[in-house]
């Protein structure tokens, strides 16, 4: 009988190995097809995949032209997602994104209320310059992120699994715009620079998108292998030295004894909600590269995106030209 157990035991173990492989497998290509049609972004592809396994919503910031929306259509296809677009402006209302209720009449002629559903019941959903809305839409989007589902006429509409949202802003034009608060900025698990490519990605870039053909995105997963990868996300092992340098990390981030002398040019720091969310990207790193345990080289490449608009300089060191991301750049050379 204990032999049978055993022999139970291995085959489960080596199911488990197999559909990790599979998924781990999964996740790669889908990379590689999303490589395939947006070229020199290797690291933004990298970090914006890393924010969807891990079950979060990531904060686009770039200037205009870099393809920022051309990423979030290529991850729907890829990932097999139902994707969307929603361009913020001044006067777009909550309702415009949650959907709203009609009155209609039926041929018998009674009256009842039917729920039609907003663009934001979508798997993938991207805020186009999110900061061009008022503060109540915003909200809107944000609860909606939080809470995976909706109220509207005191009824609850649950939104589709899986859900996320990716957002842009434009870091030059500021005039007419809502900066989103701190706190609403802190439910997004990253904030991810997209900047200008270099030579050999732009010459790839012409040649491809300017010829008679385009490369189109081939699809790698659908949204129940998603599903799955971010199940094993949260089943990966982590150790106990990978721990302690996001604790460290985290911690020494916030004004007080931890952070050292960094300490005076810090005003406020991240929340446990950083720690969490720098738990589970090292997770999805880790499986994006096929490794099924993360490493301290992953806390020090995700510290940035994920800290930096979890904190806030002093008056002062703002005053003798200090930046976050110096700042970050300290405290990561603490660690590694």
């Amino acid at each position: 009988m204990a032999a049978a157990s055993g022999e139970n035991l291995e085959k489960i173990e080596d199911m488990i190995v197999r559909a990790a492989e599979t998924t781990a497998a999964h996740v790669r290509d889908a990379k590689a097809a999303i490589g395939a049609v947006i070229f020199g972004q290797d690291r933004v592809v990298e970090h914006a995949l890393v924010t969807v396994l891990s079950g979060g919503h990531a904060l686009l910031v770039g200037v205009p032209g870099l393809a920022k929306t051309k990423l979030v259509e290529t991850m729907g296809i890829a990932l097999g997602l139902d994707a969307r677009r929603v361009q913020f402006t001044p006067d777009l209302m909550p309702s415009d994104i949650l959907g709203t209720e009609v009155l209609e009449e039926t041929p018998g002629g009674k009256r009842n209320f039917r729920f039609i559903a907003g663009p934001v019941f979508a798997q993938l959903l991207m805020a186009d310059e999110i900061n061009r809305a008022s503060p109540r839409t915003q909200s809107a989007l944000l609860q909606a992120m939080q809470e995976q589902h909706v109220t509207v006429a005191g009824a609850r509409h649950d939104l589709p699994k899986p859900f996320h949202v990716l957002a842009t802003q434009n870091p030059l034009e500021q005039e007419g715009t809502y900066p989103l608060p701190e706190a609403q900025l802190d439910r997004f698990l990253m904030e991810i620079d997209v900047d200008y490519p270099d030579q050999e990605a732009e010459r790839k870039i012409l040649f491809d998108t300017t010829g008679a053909e385009e490369t189109r995105a081939k699809t790698a997963m659908t949204g129940d292998d998603l599903i799955a990868a971010q199940r094993l996300v949260r089943r990966i092992p982590v150790g106990e030295s990978v721990v302690e340098a996001i604790l460290q990390l985290v911690r020494s981030a916030r004004p007080g004894a931890d952070s050292g002398d960094a300490g005076r040019l810090i005003s406020w720091g991240p929340g446990p909600r950083a720690s969490q969310a720098l738990m589970l990207a090292v997770r999805a790193r880790a499986l994006l590269d096929g490794r099924f345990a993360p490493s301290i080289d992953d806390v020090l490449e995700l510290a940035e995106p994920v800290l930096k608009h979890r904190m806030a300089l002093t008056f002062a060191a703002r005053a003798e030209g200090e930046t976050i991301q110096n700042v970050i750049g300290r405290l990561k050379a603490r660690i590694g």
